[in-house]
């Protein structure tokens, strides 16, 4: 029997224990674990970076809510993404990645990879014409994307770029942490591999961080979980316990998220110093049928950008109060951030830079009356 979201959330891999039948997980504090015999480690564990029971809870649970075959936990989105690149790829080889990627994933790129002997190519990942442009044949092992992306929030057709990927004998491997697995499941629609910065809305709290990769075929997620052994960036089991603590509750928390923002989007696209607004519920916005198509709602971030320019823009963070200014997103609480100088200042100057007059909202799950009555405050 397929179970829905919500019971996978609470149930997938968290099985009461079975010596004191607790509900929850009990947190595997332990680096190693005593053998049976020499050669004979008792359920297989031996050592906690190969293997921790919170760490396989919480793999479990993202293999399910993902619909992937394996899952695996690890120390940061950006650890996670750095044990894939040299899983699959090999110096010499070729990835195209979005042309406004998040800042760290570009940083990890351009300033890591490269030297390593990567090349990369940014596309526009809304348009599959592109994406199939910027492939290299025979040497594109990856096609990654992000919807939405960060922090333009643009929207990349899932299916059709698995079919371009597919036929260049390339990956598709799409970082879902915009919209989390409750949102969207892109190995419903090819993906090969799914990214997390489970830091963000899996987490929920902004009180860990972490990261996920779910792979779709098994044989692959056996040799990424190979590399994770060997890279060693898995996280800790108290990390661990405390992202699967926050999954429990993330289909609730999404569906109040994405009311507050649509709200929000709503209340922005109709004020006078505001240019734009980009949010994937709009009906203005240039990928919202293809969102429709693939994500259950549209998600709690907003990106706007000011109609008074880039001071305009910095203001209007410095002012707001409910609205915390801070990095990060998917907690809770609402953020917000100028991504020119905050997240995305490692793309300044490069083909990912982002337009100094954007603002970036992570809507949390307050009253929205209050953060509608804090961004009129903000917007001066």
């Amino acid at each position: 029997m397929r179970h829905g979201f919500d019971t996978l959330a609470i149930h997938a891999g968290q099985a009461p224990e079975a010596r004191t039948g607790a509900v929850i997980p009990p947190i595997y504090q332990t680096s190693t674990y005593a053998q049976d015999a020499v050669g004979a480690p008792r359920e297989g564990y031996e050592y906690s970076r190969s293997g921790n029971p919170t760490r396989d809870a919480l793999q479990e649970c993202l293999a399910a809510l993902e619909g992937g075959q394996v899952a695996l936990a690890f120390a940061s989105g950006l650890a996670a993404e750095d044990t894939l690149l040299r899983t699959v790829c090999k110096p010499g080889d070729h990835v195209v990645i979005p042309d406004d990627a998040y800042g760290g994933t570009y940083r990890l790129f351009a300033k890591v990879a490269e030297r390593w002997g990567l090349a990369y190519t940014p596309a526009k990942v809304s348009d599959p014409d592109a994406v199939r442009a910027a492939i290299r044949p025979g040497s594109t092992r990856i096609v990654w994307v992000e919807t939405p992306t960060n922090p333009l929030l643009g929207i990349a057709d899932i299916a059709a770029l698995a079919a371009v990927a597919h036929d260049a004998g390339a990956l598709l491997v799409v970082d879902n942490t915009f919209a989390s697995p409750y949102l969207q499941q892109p190995i419903a629609f090819g993906a090969d591999v799914v990214v997390h910065s489970t830091t963000k809305y899996v987490g929920g709290h902004s009180d860990v961080v972490g990261g996920a990769l779910v792979a779709a075929d098994r044989a692959l997620g056996e040799e990424l979980r190979y590399h994770q052994n060997a890279m060693g960036a898995i996280n800790g089991p108290f990390d661990a316990w405390l992202t699967l603590r926050g999954i429990k509750t993330l289909g609730v928390r999404m569906d109040r998220h994405c009311d507050n923002a649509e709200r929000i989007a709503a209340y922005l696209d109709g004020h006078a110093k505001v240019a734009q607004v980009i949010y994937p519920g709009l009906p203005s916005h240039p990928g919202h049928e293809v969102a429709a198509k693939q994500m259950r709602r549209f998600g709690g971030m907003i990106s706007f950008r000011a109609a008074g320019g880039e001071e305009h823009a910095v203001d209007i963070c410095n002012r707001a109060r409910l609205f915390v200014l801070a990095e990060s997103l998917g907690g809770v609480e609402s953020l917000i951030e100028h991504p020119g100088r905050m997240t995305h200042a490692s793309a300044a100057g490069s083909p990912l830079e982002v337009p100094g007059d954007l603002v970036r909202l992570s809507v949390g799950i307050e009253t929205v009356d209050d953060l509608l009555a804090d961004l009129e405050q903000a917007l001066g």
